[in-house]
């Protein structure tokens, strides 16, 4: 389960964001790249800009539900 007191520091302020258990898979930027990028740099994914529609919305969901780490967190600040 994804910690919102460890989320990595790009994450914009919103719902969704992620944590420092990402392990750089690709999965969410494949899921919903609407939403999700990838910090060249430290190797790991965050959240850009927070869904604003419904599809948005369940691309973000179903990203935290595939996540093979659960570093997807969907209780951040809205």
């Amino acid at each position: 389960m994804a910690d919102r007191e460890d989320k990595n520091i790009e994450n914009v302020t919103g719902k969704f964001y992620v944590d420092s258990q990402c392990i750089d898979c690709d999965l969410c930027r494949e899921t919903a790249p609407n939403n999700f990028t990838r910090a060249e740099d430290e190797g790991y994914s965050y959240v850009y800009k927070q869904p604003i529609n419904d599809d948005e919305l369940a691309q973000c969901r179903e990203a935290m539900e595939g996540c093979p780490v659960e570093a997807i967190g969907e209780d951040g600040v809205e």
